[in-house]
């Protein structure tokens, strides 16, 4: 009869009981963030970001320093390049001061740089071989230098722009006693006196 009275409450308790052993266990929150961690985090950000910005720049002087060593190697070819054409030689035929198909070629590769530095001055020197009197050579090596100037006036060049001389024989650049030292020896040669460099290139 005990048992009869109490077995519905027992019952109730241990059905509390089981419900109380499967609830869910409660998730503590996060802890808020202190101003100090977060602090800290802006620091590794600002940190990160300014090692980036280095890097790039680093990147861009290095792109810069590439383009400016290019622009640099070719200017300086550009300037070797016209000061080899101002001072290129022209050469002549045997007892002649008439200029010559490659000569005038080589004379028109002077003009544009000519035309486009109104600065620079030259002086043209005329050579012969060694054949013929002292005097006589000396006028036909003025007379080579003349007709080299000659052409470059008639093509615009400026007439006090240009100097002339002649050596005749006395400077031969060719060793020998044959024609293949004598054809190098017949020749203008060219010297930039003033306006030396940087020189302006044609059509800048």
């Amino acid at each position: 009869m005990f048992r009869a009275r109490y077995l519905p409450a027992m019952l109730v308790v241990a059905a509390l009981g089981l419900t109380a052993c499967h609830k869910k266990p409660e998730v503590a929150p996060a802890p808020a963030a202190t101003p100090s961690a977060t602090n800290d985090q802006q620091r590794i950000r600002d940190s990160l970001a300014a090692l980036e910005a280095q890097r790039r720049a680093a990147e861009e002087a290095r792109r810069r320093f590439v383009e400016d060593s290019i622009a640099r190697a070719n200017a300086a070819h550009d300037q070797a390049s016209m000061h080899a054409t101002l001072t290129a030689m022209i050469h002549f035929d045997f007892d002649k001061s008439d200029l010559r198909d490659d000569a005038r070629a080589i004379l028109d590769a002077k003009l544009p740089i000519l035309l486009a530095n109104p600065n620079v001055t030259i002086r043209i020197a005329g050579h012969t071989d060694e054949r013929g009197g002292a005097e006589y050579n000396l006028a036909l090596g003025q007379r080579r230098a003349a007709e080299a100037k000659r052409y470059l006036v008639s093509h615009g060049v400026a007439e006090t722009r240009i100097e002339t001389i002649s050596y005749g024989a006395e400077r031969p650049i060719a060793s020998g006693n044959d024609e293949s030292a004598w054809s190098q020896n017949r020749r203008d040669e060219f010297e930039i006196t003033s306006g030396n460099g940087p020189l302006k290139a044609p059509g800048t």
